[in-house]
């Protein structure tokens, strides 16, 4: 039928808004009192949290970090630095990893019982009358069990059962074994970071494991693993060196090079932190700090140096403190290790080099703020465009990547996240034969601003001002 009137219709946009990825996400692999937990987190599986309470919720909370070292890293990343999300990997499974404590009598005080931080509130709890004889008491009905304050178990009598007014129990139960925990089951934590884009729909791109990254094996997964999460997606790894053997400066440049950590994706941090009677990792902090200078930039350009860490000393392992010149930061940082200074305005972050340096002398590796740019460039390019797989290879959909990438450059570079920026699709680089295989390739060009590492002034006395007072 004829049409008689005004019609409209509408053309899909050729250039597509970019989805910027989040930047700051760290990744934790550790331990965590998971036996405490109100709902536990599944066992090696990655779980995103964005409060301290949700955290604790799902992971349990102690202060014994050494033993717990997510702990350390979920208060100094939620109540210190005042950041979120974070990705936490507990490796603890108290199904598995436990030992029995065998029956045994116990005071009864103000109708308790109390136990350990390590007890597991499981089936293997068995509570019976003192000697260990009957029939065993019904929880819920006789006891209830709960971890009190200090983050103990307790075993309560209850008012309306039989037995309230006992003076002693014969209790068996299971603990925890967290040394069943080792280096390689931490390294094969950090390549549960694969799932937490399918997971959780979150790419993260800062890998931290306190307590133990400090250990070659799993640095070395650690660095691999940030060079290609999903086979594609770039992270950095938070390494610690062992403040239990590395007690001085000069030491720290000798195990950084003995161990081996020259990755280009690793940052490498010495000493440990404190603040008040608590002990912190340096990654753990940094983690914090540079997912604060991101939020605060809206983009991962500027350096975590030079700005607050959240410590009043630095420290070894056993809480000696460390004191560091001027001088000996930098040999530190001329090494390719980050550190704390005290020098002016308070304790502050002090080294702008990844691991690499001064082996690997490119740019785009060594400095920090310029390599997690190239990073984050790549991670977005990557979501951006994902979509536009499989889909028909035409001169539109090359143009339309084309365009899309450059006003987003654009706008990277009128925010001044990068100086200058573009994407082009080069002849030299896409052969009839790789465009007949479905293979195209686009070359991104960008320049992120270097950190000011060295500002000079030069002084001059000048005669001519003399003269003129004088003229």
């Amino acid at each position: 039928m004829p049409k008689h009137g005004v019609y409209v219709g509408e053309e899909s946009t050729a250039v597509s808004t970019p989805v910027e990825v989040e930047t700051g996400v760290p990744f934790v692999v550790g331990l965590s009192p998971i036996q405490k937990a109100e709902t536990p987190a599944t066992v090696g599986i990655p779980k995103v949290c964005t409060t301290f309470a949700e955290f604790v919720e799902a992971f349990g909370w102690s202060e014994d970090w050494e033993t717990y070292p997510l702990c350390e890293f979920a208060y100094s990343h939620f109540k210190l630095f005042g950041m979120q999300p974070a990705i936490f990997v507990n490796l603890l499974d108290p199904s598995t990893m436990k030992t029995a404590v065998a029956a045994a009598d116990k005071t009864v005080v103000s109708k308790k019982v109390t136990l350990t931080e390590t007890a597991i509130d499981s089936a293997a709890l068995v509570v019976k009358a003192a000697g260990g004889n009957g029939d065993p008491y019904v929880k819920d009905t006789d006891y209830t069990v709960y971890f009190n304050g200090d983050g103990v178990m307790v075993v309560e009598l209850l008012p309306d059962s039989t037995h309230y007014s006992e003076a002693s129990l014969n209790i068996a139960y299971d603990v925890v074994t967290p040394a069943s925990v080792t280096a390689a089951a931490v390294a094969a934590g950090v390549d549960k970071a694969d799932l937490c884009m399918t997971v959780l729909g979150i790419v993260p791109d800062l890998l931290v494991a306190p307590g133990f990254s400090h250990q070659t094996v799993v640095a070395a997964v650690m660095a691999a693993k940030a060079d290609s999460i999903n086979g594609m997606f770039r992270a950095k790894a938070l390494i610690d060196l062992n403040t239990s053997t590395v007690t001085t400066y000069s030491a720290a440049i000798q195990a950084k090079n003995t161990n081996n950590f020259t990755d280009e994706n690793e940052i490498v941090c010495w000493p440990m932190v404190k603040l008040g009677d608590y002990k912190f990792h340096m990654s753990t902090q940094l983690a914090g700090l540079l997912a604060a200078v991101d939020a605060e930039n809206g983009a991962p350009y500027a350096s975590p140096s030079n700005n607050s860490m959240q410590c009043d000393a630095l420290i070894l392992a056993d809480g000696t403190e460390v004191i560091l010149s001027l001088d000996q930061a930098n040999q530190l940082n001329s090494n390719g290790i980050v550190t704390v200074l005290n020098f002016m305005g308070g304790f502050k972050c002090w080294g702008n080099y990844t691991a690499c340096y001064p082996t690997n002398t490119d740019v785009k590796d060594y400095f920090i703020p310029v390599s997690r740019m190239f990073d984050w460039v790549a991670n977005t390019l990557i979501v951006t465009f994902w979509n536009d797989l499989d889909t028909p290879m035409t001169r539109r959909m090359v143009d339309s990547i084309v365009d899309t990438a450059n006003i987003w450059l654009n706008g990277l570079t009128g925010n001044g996240y990068i100086l200058g920026g573009r994407c082009e699709m080069l002849e030299s680089e896409n052969p009839d034969t790789a465009l007949m295989a479905g293979i195209v390739k686009f070359h991104i060009y960008i320049t992120p601003p270097s950190p000011a590492q060295e500002i000079d002034f030069t002084l001059e006395y000048d005669v001519s001002y003399l003269e003129e007072a004088f003229a």
